[in-house]
């Protein structure tokens, strides 16, 4: 984009087009907020899809978004192909262990509205350019970085050069710095990573080899985790007419590249032809910001904190954050939040990314290369008892690895300076999925902004939102009254966020319904 084009001043600019700037900008823009993304990147790079798992919960922000079928449509793999993960010495040879229904691509009755997906991470930045095209209030700035930014009162001044050396100064409210881990925002910023970094090197890449589709003896899986010392390693497809990739374990840089195909045959277990597309080697980091927010800057996503993918958390997170950053931004840039709000971002996101770090941080101790043993594909009785002795192992050791809703669905936010001391017992949670009578899901009548669910009758509902109106406050109230939902429902009213956490439930509307709002808008 020509410097001439970008506009002097912005409420909201982002540094980073990835994922999680994109859906901040969705989220924003959907909004009505303006908003400039700056992203290096002119085309979206396809040749190193580092992340394949779209969990329930970013499905459910994509269904909100009016997006989820749109990416469902471009997804190479679709839900149905499979749902398995699959241990084996190799592609051709033994199995070890199965676990299916895993990641979320199986459904479990009401519990979720969105089944998880399968996906390419390019699949999901090509759906967020084109939504965020497609919002008025957004705009991309491809090309370009941000450079530098300095905050001055009431506005950051922020630098940013296009890759013509050209560069032009654009003062913003706000400023999201989702700028991976080579953060300049972060830099500039003053924040600093603190945490821990694996010893053990991994080699990434990509590959074609058709034959793989019907070489294995494992019928199709999501993963296959190779278990044999000549590559240990993590495989899968990219899509179905012979794109995979692969994590060989404790593989550098130097062996990866002069191996790979080595690499590619012991992982297949015999030799294939194969062309590599792409190398990426890596170690993984647990990581996080020593501090997310100053002042009007904030950092999200791989900006913020970094794990290792076993689990496939990260995208997801960042996503997550950018979710929380997003309808916060623009209910204080609305005029009907108050300060608190923007408070509770790193109060609520941090504990959350904690967790992950460590959840993924206890998938990493159990690799391929941790599985290996003696006679493994012997094909004699003590093949089998080793065969056994680990598929026990991995059933034991990597089973919440794969069946992970637990942290997807009940990360629960604790704490917060906009939740109220009061709020219930189901304050700080997901709002419970369910579809209703009339087969629809129960997130798709939740208003854009906050939803009042009322499930039981003279609950004095109107109280609240009386005082909505009163402070500008938007509010939706859908009565459920009378619905199966409701008769089950512990509550008789539901206060629900825009990002689908519960803000306070009870059994009627407090007296006090204007100090109700005041804690939940950050004005207390």
């Amino acid at each position: 984009m020509p410097v001439d084009d970008l506009p002097d001043a912005v409420p909201v600019l982002l540094a980073g087009g990835g994922p999680v700037g994109l859906a901040a900008a969705v989220e924003l823009g959907r909004r009505g907020v303006e908003c400039l993304v700056v992203e290096p990147r002119v085309t979206v790079s396809t040749a190193r899809p580092r992340c394949k798992t779209l969990n329930v919960r970013t499905m459910e922000h994509l269904r909100r978004w009016g997006l989820a079928e749109r990416l469902r449509e471009r997804a190479p793999l679709p839900v149905g192909w499979s749902q398995d993960v699959v241990f084996c010495t190799s592609l051709a040879g033994w199995e070890l262990s199965r676990f299916t229904g895993v990641l979320g691509l199986a459904p479990d009755g009401d519990r979720f509205a969105e089944l998880g997906q399968q996906a390419p991470q390019y699949v999901l930045e090509e759906t967020l350019r084109e939504a965020v095209d497609d919002l008025d209030a957004c705009r991309l700035a491809l090309g370009a970085r941000v450079t530098e930014l300095e905050q001055i009162d009431d506005f950051v001044v922020v630098t940013i050069e296009t890759a013509a050396g050209e560069s032009k100064v654009v003062r913003a409210e706000y400023v999201l710095g989702c700028d991976g881990p080579r953060s300049t925002v972060r830099d500039r910023i003053g924040s600093a990573y603190v945490g821990d970094e694996a010893l053990r090197p991994n080699f990434g890449m990509v590959f074609t080899c058709p034959e793989l589709n019907t070489l294995t003896r494992h019928g199709p899986a999501v993963q296959y985790w190779v278990v044999n010392p000549s590559a240990p390693a993590l495989v899968g497809p990219l899509d179905q007419a012979g794109t995979w990739w692969a994590i060989a374990f404790g593989v550098d840089r130097e062996t990866g590249e002069r191996e790979a195909r080595a690499l590619i045959d012991a992982v297949a277990g015999r030799p294939v032809a194969a062309t590599v597309v792409s190398t990426d080697p890596w170690t993984a980091r647990m990581q996080i910001a020593d501090r997310m927010r100053d002042r009007r800057v904030f950092l999200a996503g791989d900006a913020a904190h970094l794990n290792p993918p076993f689990g496939g958390h990260g995208l997801n997170t960042g996503v997550a954050d950018a979710v929380d950053l997003g309808w916060k931004l623009a209910a204080v840039l609305g005029g009907w939040a108050g300060p608190g709000l923007l408070d509770s971002y790193e109060a609520e996101r941090r504990p959350v990314q904690e967790r992950v770090i460590a959840a993924a941080t206890a998938n990493m101790r159990v690799l391929s290369t941790e599985l290996l043993a003696d006679n493994l594909e012997d094909d004699d009785a003590a093949g089998a008892g080793a065969r056994e002795a680990a598929g026990a192992r991995i059933q034991k050791t990597k089973k919440a690895e794969f069946h992970s809703l637990d942290l997807v669905l009940g990360l629960r936010i604790d704490e917060s300076p906009v939740l109220p001391s009061d709020g219930g017992v189901a304050a700080g949670a997901r709002l419970p999925h369910a579809f209703l009578d009339d087969g629809r899901s129960l997130y798709d009548v939740l208003g854009p902004d906050h939803t009042l669910l009322v499930l039981k009758e003279n609950t004095g509902e109107e109280r609240i939102a009386d005082a909505a109106r009163e402070y500008g406050f938007p509010l939706h109230v859908t009565d459920l009254t009378g619905t199966g939902y409701a008769q089950q429902a512990s509550a008789a009213l539901l206060l629900v966020r825009p990002d689908q956490v519960v803000a306070w439930s009870g059994p009627a509307s407090p007296a006090d319904a204007g100090a109700l709002l005041d804690v939940v808008r950050g004005a207390r």
